[in-house]
């Protein structure tokens, strides 16, 4: 995703070559017009034609492409801060959780990015503990925290998203099953050492997570599947935890009709 910061050098660059390029088409139209309309006037009345179809569009056309191509990247930086308000969640600054999926399956089609990687699946534990005894404000304030514990221990590449209430998503392109369930318990372990004090009073934070680990073609709705599977194992084993599994071994359970 390009940063505001290029986004806005990008549209400077496209102004100038917009209103140079444009003023130069206009010139070389103009002169060409000229030499045609006037081939049979005299050399010295012929060159100041030239001249002055060479410079009238230089005066009139340079400020208007300029004038356009300003009023141009305008509308394209405001269009990409719709798109970036559009897919990100307001609250954490994840992307939301359509953001996430589509970037997520656009990465999988991809044929050339890396064939494995993980999706983790994060929740948050007895939240509705906090938003009862603090108030929702509070509540949204555990998620902030929640949230940027989660990103300080992910790579550049690396994308999360809130997938809705109180859960997450991480996906990790390219790590083995050791390594993502390393990612799963710094997550956790940072999650539970996150400064969190709710009217002054120390309130210990900790999510549990659930992670599936492909090394060949799958879609983000298996991968998903398999993730809240093992999220759900987790929370009914205790909570503040992390398990990772490899899609692979993984059974398949099909279902007869018994007729």
């Amino acid at each position: 995703m390009m940063s505001p910061k290029s986004l806005s050098l990008q549209s400077w660059s496209s102004v100038g070559r917009w209103t140079v390029f444009g003023t130069m088409a206009c010139v070389a139209a103009s002169i060409a017009f000229t030499l045609v309309a006037f081939a049979d006037l005299s050399d010295e009345l012929g060159l100041r034609l030239v001249a002055c179809a060479a410079a009238l569009p230089i005066i009139i056309g340079a400020p208007l492409f300029f004038y356009f191509s300003v009023r141009m990247r305008g509308l394209a930086i405001a269009n990409a801060r719709l798109g970036r308000v559009a897919r990100t969640d307001s609250l954490t600054a994840c992307l939301n959780r359509g953001a996430f999926t589509d970037r997520i399956d656009a990465w999988l089609r991809d044929p050339a990015a890396a064939r494995s990687g993980a999706l983790l699946v994060i929740d948050a534990d007895n939240f509705k503990t906090i938003n009862d005894l603090y108030g929702h404000d509070v509540g949204d304030e555990a998620l902030t925290v929640i949230a940027r514990a989660i990103r300080s221990v992910l790579r550049n590449g690396d994308i999360v998203g809130r997938m809705g209430g109180e859960e997450f998503g991480v996906f990790l392109p390219g790590v083995t099953l050791h390594q993502a369930q390393l990612v799963a318990d710094r997550i956790r372990l940072c999650v539970n050492f996150a400064a969190f004090q709710p009217q002054g009073e120390p309130h210990e934070l900790s999510v549990s997570i659930g992670g599936a680990v492909f090394t060949q073609a799958t879609s983000f709705a298996q991968l998903f599947r398999i993730a809240d599977q093992r999220l759900y194992g987790v929370k009914h084993a205790g909570r503040n935890a992390a398990a990772v599994v490899q899609v692979e071994d993984v059974p398949v359970i099909t279902l007869k009709c018994i007729a």
